[in-house]
């Protein structure tokens, strides 16, 4: 994600989710990593199973997880959380 986009980029994104959604709500969320960072992406889900395999190479990891989430609160938090991620990307 390269960093934390602006606040009313959230805003918006918190909108959308909220307009398509009806809360409590299943979401997925997958990232691509740095294989060096695997741990540090994988905490940002705690106690939630999630999915992760490697490149073909090695150099990069993806990672999945199905979450049932209450409000779009919790996938905006996720998000964020996983943007601290050194080189994480959202997609």
């Amino acid at each position: 994600m390269g960093g934390l986009p602006q606040q009313s980029w959230w805003d918006r994104f918190q909108e959308l989710l909220d307009d398509q959604n009806e809360w409590p709500a299943e979401y997925l969320f997958k990232f691509i990593a740095p294989s060096s960072e695997r741990e540090a992406l994988r905490a940002v889900f705690g106690h939630y199973p999630v999915t992760i395999r490697e490149s073909r190479k090695g150099n990069y990891i993806s990672l999945t997880a199905r979450m049932e989430v209450q409000s779009s609160d919790e996938i905006i938090a996720i998000y964020k959380a996983a943007a601290r991620v050194r080189g994480v990307i959202a997609l």
